[in-house]
């Protein structure tokens, strides 16, 4: 080497002293203390692990100034800093065997870091075993074949106890019952864990005993103290005096941790000496740690051992299996198989939803947190760096909080009207070559408010319905929709209250609360009412419950329930209607007109005319539209003065309803043509109409008469004697007496003459006449108004009886008050 070589070295070894010396003050500047506390498992939350402000020598104003945190690594936070009071607290619920399994003693560390300045102190804290966890065997029983010919000594190994539990807690001994022929060895591993051999101590005779069962204890050491019990079945085969040997005994082979199943791990091997048949050999495990056995598989034949299950070198850094190998007759060897596996990089982040009910209401304000979300990756370094993302189109996002720690809150308003449940998927990444990645999706429900009123198909609603219901008839369903959910949603239905004629609207419908079904309370009538305008309420069931109206038109639709009405010509029973209709009248003369209404509507009061009798019908037709009667040829004098026409009035409904009515008609060119023909006509009617009515009247009026007279002549017989009695004892003079209107034979007086008159007029016909009265009788005619005058037609009448010795002639004269 050259002196310049020498001189750059030794500089070069100055310099990095210098720079070595500058980074040990700075550490140690930053690491002011370091302290250690124990504490056992299963410490409930909120226990006391140490008072960290007296051990390290602080002020607990200190801790708070200085804003003391901890700084944990691992997914879980078992401890907790007090800042009030400086002690260090259990934070959650710590289990030894699921922190270190096996590993003893068992602890982690943490840094405590204060600010202003900045200090750091390094806790460890050791976790003790407690005695939570019994001997654990993997089979229920253990199946042992021997040979009856095994000399006394044989070793036969046994299928151990897993207690995941150390120190004394952990495994501590075996014992075995009964001890005839068998005694029990116990070993112990590199490791501290033990396992047990059987030994043969007497001569077996399988023609005494061809079967013996035992049962093998395990039993730690703990207080109180645990044990666990697996039964052995022994079958005693016949002789075979040679064992089977393994080629070594112990294997060791490492594998990687991402070996994929059915991977070959090794391959073992053992010689018997025997021949033949008896020098075959099985393989097969007989101990392994707990979860091991269905992660490898040995081959029976072969001895080869394949991959089963998934390898995780952050699990479980190495495996130690027995191999025992067994020939027909049951004589072992033994070996131990040694896995170490080789770590790579092939953890994905862990996401864990530390808090989230699943749930949150829609009216949220942004901002509102949803979860907190906990992610953790095992990896180290590079690819143990974590970053968290949801799907930037949902109304949330991701917001980093602790370490390993982020918060889901709301970004945007929420609508559950619209959206009723997110699927969120939550994706975490590391930092390694290549990435590895995990997804989470949950389930986010948004509940709901008393948002939205109830909401009708449409703001007015008709129907119709025929009249003539029967009650409780199902008119109109109507319905209301409201896209809240639950008792927000649930719609019941109002009929608000109003009038209609001076009743209420109550009185007519009634709507079903739930179904909004309408119906009629009573029949309708469509006469009376032809529509019905109703309001109808939908309230939901939330707090406070909202509402919406509608308006339901009901239209009642027509039945032919009315048969036509007659209102000309006017029937009745105590007088006669008559139309008269001159011998000169052409062909379509109008005799009259029937008119008839139905109070119907449509077509069910379309009326039509039909004439049903007729005395001469080929005289008259009836209109079937119009119901005029006219004359169909010209009238001659062969025809009768009396004609009497039955005319039906029908509608168009289905079925049709009917009137009759009767018109009679006079055929004469002058009224006393007439007179006695419907004086007749008249007579015989109210005869027949009033025949019986007549008869009990006058039956009535004769009885009481005959007593009234009875009554009245013996008052006067009686009155009579008591005057003659009076008479005849006394001397006063005699005043004759006489009745009212007397006259003397000269006849200077006459008697008082009365007459009656009496004028019928009707609305709508076309002619006049005159109502006379005759002796036992009195008969009716009509008169039509539109004729040329009342006074006019009694005089020309009055000229046409003016004839010598015609016998009605005075009789006129005094009624219509001319002068004889």
């Amino acid at each position: 080497m050259s002196a310049g070589e020498a001189l750059n070295s030794a500089v070069w070894g100055l310099r990095w002293q210098v720079r070595v010396s500058i980074l040990l003050v700075c550490v140690l500047s930053a690491v002011n203390g370091q302290i250690r506390y124990s504490v056992p498992e299963e410490m409930r939350k909120g226990l006391f692990v140490g008072d960290v402000a007296k051990d390290l020598g602080l002020d607990v104003k200190r801790l708070i100034s200085g804003r003391a945190r901890l700084v944990i690594d691992g997914n879980n936070q078992y401890v907790e800093l007090n800042q009030n009071k400086g002690h260090l607290v259990v934070k959650e619920r710590i289990d030894r065997e699921k922190l270190c399994g096996q590993k003893s003693p068992c602890s982690f560390s943490l840094e405590m870091i204060l600010e202003s300045p900045l200090e750091l102190y390094s806790i460890t804290i050791e976790i003790e075993d407690i005695n939570d966890n019994a001997p654990v065997f993997s089979k229920k029983d253990i199946h042992l074949e021997i040979g009856e010919s095994s000399p006394i000594g044989t070793v036969f190994l046994l299928d151990g106890a897993a207690d995941p539990d150390v120190g004394m807690n952990s495994l501590q001994s075996y014992t075995v019952k009964p001890t005839d022929h068998f005694v029990l060895k116990q070993h112990s591993r590199a490791d501290g864990s033990k396992y047990a051999e059987m030994v043969l101590q007497s001569g077996l005779d399988r023609e005494k005993q061809s079967e013996h069962s035992l049962i093998l204890t395990a039993v730690d050491g703990g207080d109180p103290q645990r044990s666990g019990n697996v039964k052995i079945h022994i079958t005693v085969l016949d002789a075979n005096d040679n064992a089977p040997v393994f080629t070594e005994s112990l294997y060791k082979v490492t594998v990687v941790e991402n070996a994929l199943r059915s991977t070959v791990v090794a391959q073992v091997s053992a010689i018997d000496a025997d021949q033949g048949y008896n020098g075959n050999v099985t393989y097969s495990f007989t101990h392994m740690e707990e979860g091991t056995p269905p992660l490898f598989h040995i081959d029976p034949h072969t001895g080869e051992i394949k991959i089963t299950g998934d390898l995780d070198y952050e699990t479980v850094q190495n495996y130690e299996m027995n191999l025992q190998a067994k020939d027909p007759w049951g004589l072992t060897g033994a070996s131990k198989l040694v896995i170490e596996i080789l770590d790579v990089n092939d953890n994905s982040p862990i996401i864990t939803m530390t808090s989230f009910s699943g749930k949150i209401p829609e009216d949220s304000i942004p901002g509102t947190v949803v979860a907190l979300i906990s992610v953790h990756d095992v990896d180290a370094g590079q690819n143990g760096q974590v970053r968290l993302r949801i799907d930037e189109k949902l109304p949330f996002k991701i917001k980093t909080s602790l370490r390993n720690y982020y918060t889901l809150v709301t970004e945007k308003s929420l609508d559950r009207e619209k959206v009723s449940r997110y699927n969120i998927t939550l994706t975490a990444t590391d930092e390694g070559l290549p990435p590895l990645s995990s997804m989470k999706t949950v389930v986010l429900d948004i509940s709901d408010v008393n948002d939205n009123a109830p909401a009708f198909s449409q703001n007015v609603y008709s129907t119709h319905v025929v009249e003539n219901n029967s009650p409780g008839v199902s008119v109109l369903a109507i319905r209301a929709t409201d896209p809240d959910r639950g008792q927000n949603s649930r719609i019941s239905y109002y009929l608000i209250d109003s009038e209609l004629n001076g009743n209420p609207m109550s009185t007519y419908f009634s709507i079903n609360s739930e179904k909004g079904v309408i119906h009629s309370v009573r029949s309708l009538d469509y006469e009376q009412v032809k529509e019905f305008k109703i309001l109808i309420k939908a309230q939901d069931g939330g707090s406070p419950p909202l509402s919406s109206n509608t308006t339901v038109l009901i239209y009642v639709q027509d039945q032919n329930d009315n048969a036509p009405q007659v209102l000309y010509p006017v029937q009745t029973s105590s007088s006669l209607v008559a139309e008269m209709v001159p011998r000169s009248a052409d062909v379509g003369y109008l005799v009259t007109k029937v008119v008839a209404v139905d109070v119907d509507s449509g077509q069910n009061a379309w009326l039509s005319y039909k004439l049903q009798k007729a005395t001469d019908r080929a005289l008259f037709e009836v209109g079937l539209q119009n119901g005029e009667i006219r004359t169909i040829r010209q009238v001659n004098d062969k025809d009768v003065v009396k004609q009497r026409l039955t005319v039906v009035v029908e509608d168009n409904g289905q079925p049709a309803r009917s009137a009759t009515v009767n018109v009679n008609v006079a055929v004469a060119d002058s009224f006393p043509e007439v007179l006695s023909e419907f004086t007749d006509f008249t007579h015989e009617k109210e005869y027949n109409d009033n025949l019986t009515f007549y008869l009990v009247l006058a039956l009535a009026v004769v009885s009481f008469l005959f007593i009234t007279c009875l009554v009245v002549i013996i008052s006067v017989k009686i009155y009579r004697w008591r005057q003659s009695r009076i008479l005849y004892h006394s001397n006063l003079p005699v005043i004759p007496y006489y009745p009212p209107r007397y006259a003397d034979t000269l006849g200077t007086g006459t008697l008082q003459h009365v007459y009656n008159y009496e004028v019928c007029r009707t609305t709508d016909s076309r002619k006049s006449d005159c109502q006379f009265a005759r002796p036992c009788s009195q008969n009716v005619l009509i008169m039509d108004p539109s004729s040329t005058g009342t006074m006019q037609r009694m005089q020309n009448e009055k000229n046409i009886l003016d004839e010598p010795g015609s016998p009605l002639e005075a009789y006129f004269m005094r009624k219509y008050g001319y002068p004889t």
